[in-house]
Formats: structure tokens, sequence, C-alpha cells
């Protein structure tokens, strides 16, 4: 379990193209980065990217990261893992709205460190900018935790208009919660289908 040892205002943030260049290097890494991208490549109070190299992944977005680590996936990104290869993915890149490692999200920061925010922005612009000429897919699975922070909402909204810029395709798999947000993938069956998702409808609408 990992339990934030502070606010993260009073964690060193490394910068996104910083941590994504050290992220690149295999020496002193017990994983290879040829099967992965971790960024920041060890374990931190934070988290942007973790997920598998490929052609053609699916991104999914959460709320925010726990413990999972190469080689070491916690059961929602077991999920994801089997979702993206069961919907003809062969890859996933698991990314979050807010990039503040937390096991219980309200343990998240009470308000938003903006500088964090903005690293996580220049990360998820980063990976639809790797596959912006293929509509990069992006599954929506943030559920009903995006109501637990207010700041949640303006970092998804930010997340959209990045997705905008770039093309981004968004999805959602099982059904929409009865307060109209995306599912969750922990409880999603094996072979649950993606579904084409009007997240521009959705922030309109719910957020």
């Amino acid at each position: 379990m990992h339990i934030p040892t502070a606010d993260s205002l009073t964690v060193a943030i490394e910068p996104f193209e910083d941590a994504l260049r050290a992220a690149k290097l295999q020496s002193h890494i017990a994983y290879d980065v040829r099967d992965w991208l971790y960024v920041p490549n060890h374990y931190d109070e934070y988290r942007y990217i973790l997920g598998t190299v490929g052609s053609r992944p699916l991104i999914c977005i959460g709320i925010n990261p726990s413990t999972a680590a190469p080689n070491d996936l916690d059961n929602t990104l077991k999920s994801v893992e089997r979702i993206a290869h069961a919907n003809g993915f062969d890859s996933f890149i698991m990314f979050n709205v807010y990039a503040q490692r937390a096991t219980r999200p309200t343990d998240m920061d009470k308000t938003c460190n903006e500088r964090l925010h903005r690293e996580n922005m220049k990360a998820f612009d980063y990976v639809l900018s790797l596959y912006a000429g293929e509509h990069p897919a992006v599954w929506a699975a943030w559920g009903n935790i995006i109501e637990l922070r207010p700041y949640l909402k303006d970092c998804l909204r930010d997340m959209t208009q990045i997705g905008l810029r770039r093309g981004a395709r968004w999805y959602t798999s099982g059904s929409i919660s009865k307060k109209g947000h995306p599912h969750h993938p922990l409880y999603l069956r094996k072979d649950s289908p993606l579904d084409p998702f009007d997240v521009a409808a959705y922030i309109n609408d719910c957020l």
C-alpha cells in the first residue's frame, strides 16, 4: 500500500522531459526499456506514465497511480492489459488525471499541485504525439472518483483539450455509472468491448 508521505507540494518534482530522458536509458534498471515505458523510471511519490511498448497501444485514463511498476502490475493494471489485448491492441499505456500516487484516492492532495499537473499534461501530450497520425485510442476509465476532489475535473478538462488537438478517439468499456461517469476497469469482464465515448458531451453534461 502506498500512502503519500506528504502533500505533493513538499515533494521534489522531476520535470517530465528530464524523467523521460532517464526512462529511455537501460543502465541500472531492473526492467527492459525495450518492453516498458515507465516515467519516472523509479518508484516515487508520483508517476507520469506506466505502459508496455508497442505500435498500437490503448491509452487508459484513471484517476491517480498506486503501487504498480514494470513487471509488478496491480489488479487494475492487469485488467487494463487484458482488456487492451481483448480489443486488438498490442500494448497499453496507463495514464492518470492526477499523477500523485495514493492507494486510497482519499489520500490525494486536498488542493491541486499545479506544477505536478503541468508536468503530467506534458506527459499526456507526449504520449498522444507518438500516435497522433493514427488517432490514438484513449479509454476513459476514471469512474465516480472524479468527484472526489474539485480540481480533478479541471485536470480532466485540460486533458480533453490536449486530446482534441492530437486527434484522439475516446472510448469507454462497460456501463456508465448512475452519475454519468465511465466505468473503472477493475471490475470489468476479461473480454469487455470498447465503445465510442463522446467526451465533449460528457464534459458539458457531467463536469
